[in-house]
Parts: C-alpha cells; sequence; structure tokens
C-alpha cells in the first residue's frame, strides 16, 4: 500500500512505499558533510544497501537487459515492462548470491526510486537508458566497467559517441544526484559544460572513442563524481586504519581517513573531516591525502617524503600543480578558504 501524500507547499503528490519514506527520512541526517560529493554519495550508499544492489553485478543485469530485450536506449518501456524485468533481477541475485530476498519488497522500492528519478510526474513510462543508467550506477561492479558499459549505450557505429549522445547520457546521470536534491553541486541540470570539457579532452574531434571518454572520466567530472565517490564510500565502509583521529581522538579510524601533507602525524577521521571539525579553531591545510584502505608501510615512507618537501612549499605552488590522488578538485570540495 503505498502511502498518498500532498504536500501543500509545493502542491506536488508523491506516491512512496512507506519503507521508502523511512528510507528518504533518514537520509538528512548526512546533510552535516559539507562537501557535496561524498554527501550525495553516502546517500546513494544507503539507497543502494536498501535495494540490495550493492549486491548485485553488473554480468547479473547485462544479461537480464539482455533476456528482456532491452536493447534500443531511445526505447520508452512502461511500468509493467519495468516490473518484469526487476523481478527478473532480484530472483536472479537470489539464485547467484544463495541468499532470501524479499522480492516483492525490492522490486516495489527499486521501481519507486526509479520512478522518483525519472518519472517524478508519475507516467508510468520511462527510457530503456533511464533503467539501465539507475542501475548500472548503482550495482557491484569496478567503476570502470560502468563507464565502458554505458558508454557502449549510446555510442554509434563504429564506437564512437558524439557531443548530442553525452549530452544524453550526462542528462541520464544527473538525475540521480538531482532527485536528492543535490544537483547544484554537480552544474546543476545544464551538461553542456561537461559535455564541451570531454570534447576539449579529446582535442575538439566530432566523435570521441572508449579511450578519450575514460581518459575524461578519469579526471572525476563535476557532473558525475558522484559515481566514483560513491565507489569509494562503498569501500572505506570496511577499512579499519591503525591510526588516531587528531580532532575527535577515534582510534582505530573506521572509514576515510584523511591525512595532512602539510602537517606531520595529522590524522583525521572521516566524521571530522567530511563534517569539517577542526581543533579550538585550527584550520585544515591542505593538501590532504585521502584513504580508503589501511595503507602499507612503504606509503607511508612516500607520505612522509611528501610532507617533507610540502612543508617547504608555498600555497602558490599548490594552486598551480593541483596533484592527482588527492582529495577532489576545488569545485566539488567547495572549501569555503579556496585554499585546496
Amino acid at each position: 500500500s503505498h502511502t498518498h501524500i500532498k504536500h501543500h507547499q509545493a502542491q506536488t503528490t508523491c506516491w512512496d512505499h512507506p519503507k521508502m519514506t523511512e528510507l528518504y527520512q533518514a537520509l538528512p541526517d548526512l546533510n552535516n558533510i559539507k562537501f557535496s560529493a561524498y554527501r550525495t554519495a553516502m546517500k546513494l550508499r544507503r539507497v543502494q544497501k536498501a535495494l540490495r544492489l550493492d549486491m548485485l553485478t553488473l554480468a547479473s543485469v547485462v544479461e537480464v537487459f539482455r533476456e528482456q530485450e532491452l536493447q534500443q536506449a531511445e526505447r520508452v518501456m512502461d511500468v509493467v515492462e519495468v516490473i518484469h524485468a526487476l523481478t527478473a533481477l532480484y530472483e536472479r541475485l537470489e539464485d547467484e548470491r544463495g541468499v532470501l530476498v524479499n522480492i516483492p519488497l525490492c522490486v516495489d522500492m527499486c521501481l519507486n526510486w526509479l520512478l522518483n528519478v525519472y518519472d517524478s510526474g508519475r507516467n508510468g513510462k520511462m527510457r530503456v537508458l533511464s533503467f539501465k543508467m539507475g542501475l548500472v550506477s548503482l550495482c557491484n561492479a569496478d567503476v570502470q566497467e560502468k563507464y565502458k558499459y554505458l558508454f557502449r549505450q549510446v555510442a554509434g557505429p563504429g564506437g564512437l559517441m558524439d557531443q548530442r549522445h553525452l549530452s544524453l547520457l550526462l542528462h541520464e546521470a544527473i538525475q540521480i544526484p538531482r532527485q536528492l536534491g543535490e544537483v547544484a553541486a554537480f552544474g546543476g541540470s545544464n551538461v553542456e559544460p561537461s559535455v564541451r570539457s570531454c570534447f576539449r579532452v579529446a582535442s575538439g574531434k566530432p566523435a570521441i572513442e572508449l579511450s578519450h571518454f575514460l581518459e575524461w572520466m578519469s579526471l572525476e567530472p563535476q557532473s558525475v563524481v558522484w559515481l566514483p565517490v560513491l565507489h569509494r564510500v562503498a569501500a572505506a565502509e570496511s577499512a579499519k586504519h591503525q591510526a588516531k583521529c587528531h580532532i575527535c581522538k577515534q582510534c582505530p579510524i573506521k572509514g576515510f581517513r584523511y591525512r595532512s601533507l602539510k602537517q606531520f602525524n595529522v590524522d583525521i577521521c572521516q566524521t571530522c573531516f567530511l563534517t569539517g571539525r577542526t581543533t579550538k579553531g585550527k584550520k585544515l591545510h591542505y593538501p590532504i591525502m585521502e584513504y580508503y584502505t589501511p595503507t602499507t608501510s612503504g606509503e607511508k615512507m612516500r607520505d612522509f617524503a611528501k610532507t617533507l618537501k610540502n612543508k617547504f612549499r608555498s600555497k602558490q605552488y599548490f594552486t598551480k600543480h593541483p596533484q592527482r590522488g588527492y582529495l577532489p578538485v576545488q569545485s566539488v570540495l567547495e572549501a569555503e578558504s579556496g585554499e585546496t
């Protein structure tokens, strides 16, 4: 029984499963995370787990798309088709993982989420590409494999993708943070600046090949940066670091661990870092390295050497030489001080 709620201020009607309502009501407690890509990724991680999509492999998802004859990206599916495909997916998950899944509930929840993202007006229809984007983004697979699969869904003959098709792909992708009220941080609903930046990486060719697309995605462009961050969030969940948080003293640090490359032995836990908590008004010193797996002694030595070099470098140096592997770029970090 879907609860039917009328929001009087906005005059919008929302059909949400009671369990979905419960999930959405729990998400605002992540709003104290001040970096939008992380805030969005952590909200999506909760959605992903609630829908059990974190257990579904890309291979299974692709196999079900094939069985259900979901080939043409632009074709429109109705709710009945979506339900059939989702039912097949969760049945396959149960078989492959040997786990008991509440299939009707999962189908209901996943349908509910897909409609919220791609059919908020509840016309009961969505494009095949939308359906694929939703499931591929949140399934369990290597992030590069997701990029390759999504590229192929919109590439033309000869495996090339033009600007119009990249726009289509990014439009589908941006609906996911938009539904969480997080679209502003990812350049808003206008994907054209992202499209232009991708074709710049490919030196302005009219159509690009997969390698150019992957190179651009590795730069974590603003409109889709939530996707690789979601992968880091998932990987960090089980991480434990033999280190003590400089701010709240948590030890061992669980999840992400942040380390200043300007100060010696300053480790910060994810809660303190992501919510911007500092010790008695002291500012954090950038650049900062993020770890989502426990470090080896070799990495510790390398970072120690970097810290030593960084102690003698100016802020201007870091502005001119942003290095990959540090925390994401300034637009993503929204650092108030502009020090990144």
